[in-house]
């Protein structure tokens, strides 16, 4: 029996169990949303998608509309069974009242309502009618059309019968309080069409319309795939090249749980396992990667060695058997427990064996059907263990001479003398010229330099072997002190600040890239932990009489030129074409100083989104960065 049929079909006000009241939630928004920046705004929109996407999973809503209109408010419509409008037993307003009054309201909590829900923080309606200067909801059910007004999380007018209607289904619209997000409120289309997308690729032959009604952007798409994460991993492969035809696929269903895999393998290098609980992306893994990554590295092992393909005393560790590989792994269950402040690792433990013994059978039964897909599987597994080895020998020849130890650091590298490293930042600069003038014009103290002569390696196409071989890379191995790959700690990081500073121009754009990309692939832990950064050098100098100016852009440019158009004297401007062209004392004052420069953080939302970005910029495939450049390049700036 699946999860779907499990629910007891009742939906109605004693379904609705009531946990607390709202008063915190506009006094602390960032305890139920995470935070009032950008992310937080999006969230508000993730909360309202997953209650429907919690009446699609209890089998009753096949469609969901998400609009952003014209004033950037939002509205979510779906055709589910349309929220409860009786009288709640024990508050003695109507359900859907409750649901947007009362924290912790809902058909989530015990009530039998759902068997199975999403929803990162479970705080669904309620939150976002809190921070809301107004919300209005509509619900088909009954044969009637009911409506509600609410303005910050307070009812504002009375549950009225405004219609009728055959159909049945619940639409939320919402615009977001600027007293709460002061950075701002304005909804960014892409943000909310990956994880759309997302949705529907979890959630099999649920539709998802998402449209834009703002002036100047307006578009329109359908999100809807019968595949599920079968067609996710192949959208996530369209820039690579698979080395097997079929997508693996499973999907085991019990009483409390289910378990999906999808899984291909490519000729990249570098593997992207993404794990999902009840649609929550735990990017920290948990229980059901673990088990997971446990069966896969046990069922190549034993295939190999039962078909021959592996000799009797060669294993294949976890980093062989993951190597190129692109792998889903979601689970659905009743009561998951997330552990961390970020909610991102699933903790529940039954889950690791089921999904163990799950991809036990499923895997196998997968390679004992296919047995020359499987033989190409298992080779391109070997090829990693050879090249692993061969990796571990450079590494311990390295480490003989001392290159990976942090007590021997690189004779280029401008070190500082403080020792604590959350004060101490290292910038990595584009040319020995520029790094010249970054030495001299540095704080000693707290600001180390190590210059980076051309293009480092593109390790989107080499394996660990190769990659220990790059002398510029071994370089910035040393300098940092926390190693790479396996060996990775973060707690030895020398430098809490790690400054990319390249011209900026096309070429620095590819060495940022370049770098990033070794970051993401080798040490990711530096972007996740946000200390990796990019310096903004300016492009303009700009002297009138005795006054100067430096600009960053060329609309900033413009607006200087203007605001300085009625001073006497002659304008002359600079352009400067790299960093190599700053003295000293310009590139501190431009670039370095802590009190005048621009640094842009490099964060990492989404482990997917990323994995495609530097697929499609560092990879073998031409079309697709074509295509990526030209549908992009009207957003690129060279400044921040």
């Amino acid at each position: 029996m699946s999860l779907e049929e499990k629910t007891n079909g009742q939906y109605d006000a004693a379904q609705i169990q009531v946990l607390e009241g709202l008063e915190a939630v506009r006094k602390r928004p960032g305890m139920y949303i995470g935070s009032t920046g950008p992310k937080g705004l999006h969230h508000l929109v993730y909360e309202i998608v997953d209650n429907s996407i919690d009446e699609a999973l209890a089998g009753y809503c096949k469609t969901i509309n998400v609009t952003i209109q014209k004033d950037n408010s939002i509205v979510v419509e779906d055709d589910g069974r349309g929220m409860p409008v009786d009288k709640h037993p024990k508050m003695g307003i109507p359900a859907v009242e409750v649901i947007h009054t009362v924290l912790h309201a809902g058909g989530k909590f015990g009530g039998g309502g759902y068997k199975v829900s999403g929803g990162l923080h479970g705080v669904g309606a309620s939150v976002v009618n809190a921070l809301s200067t107004h919300m209005e909801v509509e619900i088909k059910r009954n044969g009637n059309i009911y409506k509600q007004c609410y303005e910050k999380g307070k009812s504002v007018t009375k549950l009225e019968i405004i219609g009728e209607s055959k159909k049945t289904g619940s639409k939320t619209t919402f615009w977001p309080d600027p007293e709460i997000f002061t950075e701002t409120t304005v909804f960014d289309y892409d943000t909310l069409e990956h994880r759309l997308r997302e949705m529907a690729f979890l959630n099999k032959g649920i539709k998802i319309v998402f449209k834009d009604e703002r002036e100047g952007k307006k578009k329109s798409e359908t999100y809807h795939y019968e595949g599920g994460i079968k067609e996710f991993v192949k959208f996530i492969n369209k820039n690579k090249d698979a080395i097997h035809n079929d997508v693996i696929y499973f999907e085991i269903i019990k009483e409390t749980c289910e378990v999906e895999v999808a899984m291909q393998y490519t000729d990249g290098y570098s593997e992207l396992v993404l794990g999902y609980a009840n649609n929550i992306n735990t990017t920290d893994g948990g229980t059901h990667i673990v088990g997971f990554k446990s069966a896969l590295t046990r069922v190549f092992n034993d295939y190999g060695k039962k078909n021959k393909i592996l000799k009797e005393n060669d294993t294949l560790s976890g980093d062989d058997v993951r190597e190129g590989l692109t792998a889903i792994v979601s689970v659905k269950l009743s009561e998951p427990q997330f552990e961390g402040q970020t909610k991102a690792k699933l903790g529940n433990s039954e889950i690791r064996g089921f999904v163990e013994t799950s991809t036990n059978e499923n895997l196998t039964a997968f390679l004992e059907e296919n047995p020359a897909q499987a033989k190409i599987i298992l080779e391109k597994c070997i090829r990693a263990a050879r090249a692993r080895e061969a990796a571990r020998k450079a590494r311990d020849l390295t480490r003989r001479k001392g290159a990976l130890e942090s007590f021997s650091l690189p004779g280029k590298l401008a070190d500082c003398s403080e020792k604590d490293p959350s004060l101490s930042e290292i910038f990595l600069v584009e040319g020995d010229s520029a790094g010249g003038s970054a030495k001299d014009g540095r704080d000693r103290k707290r600001q180390a330099i190590l210059p980076l002569r051309g293009k480092i390696l593109n390790v989107e196409k080499a394996r660990l072997d190769k990659i220990l071989n790059s002398e510029e890379i071994k370089n910035m191995i040393t300098a940092f002190g926390c190693g790479i790959g396996d060996d990775f700690n973060i707690e030895k990081l020398r430098y809490h600040k790690i400054i990319i500073m390249t011209d900026a121009d096309v070429d620095g754009a590819h060495i940022r890239t370049l770098l990033l990309t070794f970051f993401y692939r080798y040490m990711k832990p530096l972007i996740e932990g946000g200390y990796v950064y990019a310096a903004q050098p300016p492009l303009f100098k700009v002297k009138k009489g005795k006054e100067e100016w430096y600009t960053y852009s060329d609309a900033e440019q413009e607006k200087l030129l203007a605001s300085i158009a009625d001073k006497p004297g002659k304008t002359d401007i600079q352009r400067y074409k790299g960093l190599g062209e700053m003295d000293a004392e310009q590139l501190w004052e431009t670039t370095m100083d802590y009190n005048h420069r621009t640094l842009v953080q490099i964060t990492l939302e989404d482990s997917a989104a990323a994995d495609e970005i530097f697929t499609t910029l560092m990879g073998d495939k031409v079309p697709p960065r074509k295509k990526f450049i030209e549908e992009n390049a009207q957003y690129a700036t060279i400044d921040a």
